[in-house]
């Protein structure tokens, strides 16, 4: 936290309004508030566009369906009759047609997306001893000595706005008095992290270690060499062949990421 400077937060909860444009919102509205609307109107905006995008071969396509129909409502019993006749006489009309009909029906089904559901999640549940209260985190951060009072009234601000409540957990390298931030210390949380959470899955689906195809690992700040990838390999060994992406050092949206990663893979 050391690195965010207390500006540039606010900037993170605005994501469709970019630093140019805020000053003249904020003008226009004269208050400190930033123009709502146009933040909603952009947002229906993309949506708008996103919808219009996925479905576009369906939107060029009704207008050609539309004529196919008009143009099919004007024949009588009489003239299908015709043309049964007709195609029963020429056979090469006949594979024509059945082919060019299965070849876009081939065409649309391949390029459809296949549907990828969510089977099950587990997250992971540390011991009741890693609790941490707001006060005792004042407290720890004071006894170490690396920050000011300004750094502190800046955490205590941040603390109090992000939602974090009295049970919030923190790592045993954290609560130790003095604190132990170190690398040994990292790879343990993130064992107990990521150990744990992926036992309990592995209990809930019944899903065998060697089944495992692709795996997705995200972390925020923590990248080590070797990667958390290649500990959650080594450790449950997983098959030779697998798919294993380590995404570090992207935040945490990059859950999404991750999510969206392996939603294409699976596709």
């Amino acid at each position: 936290m050391g690195s965010v400077s207390e500006e540039n937060t606010p900037n993170l909860g605005i994501g469709s309004v970019s630093v140019e444009a805020e000053p003249e919102t904020l003008r226009r509205n004269g208050s400190n508030l930033p123009n709502f609307r146009l933040s909603i109107r952009l947002k229906y905006v993309k949506l708008g566009y996103h919808y219009l995008i996925s479905n576009a071969m369906y939107i060029f396509l009704m207008p050609l369906i539309g004529i196919v129909f008009a143009h099919l409502s004007t024949l009588t019993v009489a003239d299908f009759l015709g043309l049964w006749d007709q195609l029963k006489f020429n056979l090469v009309s006949v594979v024509l047609c059945s082919t060019l009909i299965f070849f876009l029906a081939t065409l649309y089904f391949m390029s459809c997306p296949r549907s990828i559901y969510l089977v099950n999640f587990a997250c992971y549940k540390p011991d009741p001893e890693r609790k941490c209260t707001r006060e005792l985190f004042f407290e720890r951060s004071g006894i170490t000595g690396s920050f000011t009072d300004e750094n502190l009234a800046f955490q205590q601000k941040i603390l109090e706005r992000s939602g974090l409540g009295q049970d919030t957990y923190l790592p045993e390298a954290v609560m130790r008095v003095p604190q132990n931030p170190c690398m040994v210390e990292a790879r343990k949380e993130a064992e107990a992290v990521m150990f744990g959470a992926i036992d309990e899955l592995l209990a809930k689906t019944g899903v065998r270690v060697k089944d495992i195809g692709i795996l997705v690992v995200n972390c925020s700040l923590f990248n080590p060499t070797p990667s958390l990838s290649a500990m959650i390999v080594n450790h449950y060994k997983l098959r030779g062949n697998i798919l294993s992406y380590n995404l570090g050092g992207m935040g945490c949206s990059a859950g999404l990421i991750s999510i969206d990663l392996a939603k294409q893979l699976l596709q």
